[in-house]
């Protein structure tokens, strides 16, 4: 196993820093990720060299047996940030490092922070029979195998190029958990039911699937979304010793990437431009716009005025509509003032101003309950009941 100073101390100083951040606690998690080497789980990785809105994009495959790719890939890997470990669905064993052009990264190992905030909430013990649904780099496999015994693990990946690099490097490090190829979202009823269920990838709602593999006194957790980007919720589910069912939707800052068919909107470098710079109605406004801590309403209007995307890059609160072009940008005039300029067919001013009343007849709340209906529906209320939505799992999106 190749665990040298370099590598040993840059996972130091990466679970330091998670600590410092509040990202981290004492705990069996902490100690797992300070003992699983991330150069052997990945040995290779991507660092992109164009610039975000760049077309082609273009990629370097890192490798760590390179002497000229080895400190960059260690920075890479221990830095924090998601990493790159599949381009365009290729093989991932036996690949040739160098650049690429084109395509699109198709599998990546999530954010520290998130990863591990997660991995903290699971609250994961020695013997669980553990779930991770969405292998990638297999760092959360580790986690579990770690602390929990690899015998009592599943982890499960759609693409067979990523379970087969995964269960080679996992082997490497002593870990030998049932890895399979197979639709996260049907799980894999033949090892269960289990005791923990991490899906790292987000879903539109609860698969059923999950919920019936889900042992008494067990806990699922998994990251729900509509087709845009910008506002997500953490769903807990927990089943009790009695197998009944309790479940809540937590409204977060970050989740996980949509999964495999999970088509999502986004605002291109054109329209961005065109929303900073283009002349719309304006109106002046004396309602503030909510603030971003404000998540439970950011939520709340993704799923009441679905198809929006933030710009959270720009210097004002920036939101389109991609599927009809349409926008708002809401600048501040002077003291509890704001000149509100919008365009398109849609109000998107009024769809924030609806959200936000609704919101607050509800009690401003900052956890709503899920509900699985008899029929198979899902849908979302508010603790007081004011406030309720439908979970839709035919959804898809524009992605112009």
């Amino acid at each position: 196993m190749d665990d040298d100073f370099q590598a040993v101390a840059a996972r130091a100083a990466m679970v330091a820093r998670l600590g410092e951040s509040g990202a981290l606690g004492p705990g069996p998690v902490r100690e797992a990720l300070l003992a699983v080497p991330r150069q052997i789980l990945m040995p290779q990785a991507y660092v992109r060299r164009s610039a975000p809105d760049e077309s082609p994009p273009r990629w370097d495959l890192l490798d760590v047996s390179r002497p000229g790719d080895r400190k960059e890939l260690l920075e890479r890997l221990h830095s924090g940030d998601s990493v790159a470990i599949q381009h365009d669905s290729e093989p991932i064993l036996g690949r040739l490092p160098g650049p690429r052009r084109g395509g699109a990264i198709t599998a990546m190992s999530s954010t520290m922070s998130l990863t591990a905030d997660l991995l903290q909430q699971l609250e994961l013990r020695p013997g669980q029979r553990v779930l991770d649904v969405g292998t990638g780099a297999g760092v959360s496999t580790a986690a579990a195998c770690f602390v929990c015994g690899d015998e009592a693990v599943v982890t499960l990946d759609i693409d067979p190029h990523v379970t087969a690099a995964a269960r080679e490097r996992l082997s490497a490090l002593g870990y030998r958990p049932a890895t399979i190829t197979g639709d996260g979202t049907t799980g894999w009823a033949a090892a269960g039911p289990y005791d923990r269920i991490f899906v790292s990838f987000a879903v539109r709602y609860v698969p059923q699937a999950l919920v019936e593999q889900l042992a008494p006194g067990g806990r699922a957790l998994m990251t729900l979304g509509t087709s845009s980007p910008s506002w997500q919720g953490l769903a807990v589910i927990e089943r009790g010793q009695d197998g009944s069912m309790e479940a809540q939707l937590r409204p977060v800052e970050f989740g996980h990437r949509a999964g495999a068919g999970f088509d999502r909107l986004f605002l291109s470098a054109a329209f961005r431009a065109e929303i900073a710079t283009a002349s719309g109605r304006t109106q002046r406004s004396m309602l503030a716009p909510p603030p971003d801590t404000a998540r439970g309403m950011w939520l709340t209007l993704d799923n009441l005025y679905p198809g929006l995307v933030r710009d959270f890059g720009a210097e004002d609160l920036t939101i389109g509509a991609p599927g009809c072009r349409s926008w708002t940008r809401v600048r501040e005039a002077g003291h509890r003032r704001w000149d509100v300029t919008t365009s398109g067919p849609r109000d998107i001013w009024a769809e924030i101003q609806d959200a936000v009343g609704r919101w607050r007849a509800a009690g401003e709340p900052d956890v709503f309950w899920l509900h699985f209906d008899a029929g198979g529906g899902q849908h979302a209320t508010s603790p007081n009941g004011a406030l309720t939505w439908q979970l839709s799992p035919g959804e898809t999106g524009d992605t112009r």
